[in-house]
């Protein structure tokens, strides 16, 4: 389903820690790594869409999150013609997005990437706020960077900062917690570490790690 410039409509999800860290996802059998997203199909709103791809894409139910916020209007990226099929070229141009800010009130290992017969991530981790727009692929910074940007505005940030900088926007220096490399590379893997379990969101308390 494409509007009338030919761009598909579509949600982006940027899932957060109690940490402000975002989850991060590999492609399945590609170097490439990026925030869940995907279509909205006939008759969904933008909400409905976004809880079905958080599902099928990273095996997270309704329950295991909260919407800290959206952005408020479209966003969009066009696609190089490379990437494209032949068969759509022409018509089809890129995504339009509605950008959902979460915060996950669940465990690391209640994330489960083989929900259905063909994932869409095959490894995933937690990374510091704005390291994406080092790693992500060229052509969706910009978007990334206008949702990252539009959504931090509802975030708290603990004082002597973990509001990290990207050498792609004019934040505040800051020293990143672990360097960033084009396979989405950074800090320590928090998926290798003791599972954690988070306090209800409504307590917007912090995550600890589970006994031994």
């Amino acid at each position: 389903m494409l509007d009338r410039e030919g761009f598909r409509p579509n949600v982006g999800i940027i899932l957060l820690n109690a940490h402000n860290e975002v989850w991060w996802g590999k492609r399945v059998r590609e170097h490439s790594w990026q925030f869940p997203q995907g279509g909205i199909k006939y008759g969904e709103t933008p909400e409905q869409a976004m809880y079905r791809e958080l599902e099928e894409e990273i095996g997270l139910r309704p329950e295991h999150v909260k919407i800290v916020g959206r952005t408020r209007d479209w966003l969009r990226y066009e696609v190089p013609d490379h990437f494209i099929k032949r068969e759509i070229r022409g018509h089809y141009r890129g995504q339009k997005q509605i950008w959902f800010l979460l915060r996950m009130c669940a465990r690391d290992n209640d994330v489960n990437l083989r929900l259905t017969d063909h994932p869409e991530f095959d490894a995933w981790r937690w990374h510091d706020y704005w390291v994406p727009l080092d790693v992500v692929i060229e052509f969706k910074r910009e978007v990334y960077q206008r949702a990252l940007q539009e959504l931090s505005r509802f975030l708290t940030w603990p004082p002597h900062g973990n509001r990290h900088t990207s050498r792609y926007l004019r934040q505040p220096h800051g020293q990143r917690q672990g360097g960033s490399g084009g396979n989405g590379g950074g800090g320590g893997n928090r998926n290798q570490q003791a599972a954690q379990v988070a306090a209800p969101c409504e307590e917007a308390g912090l995550i600890v790690p589970a006994e031994k």
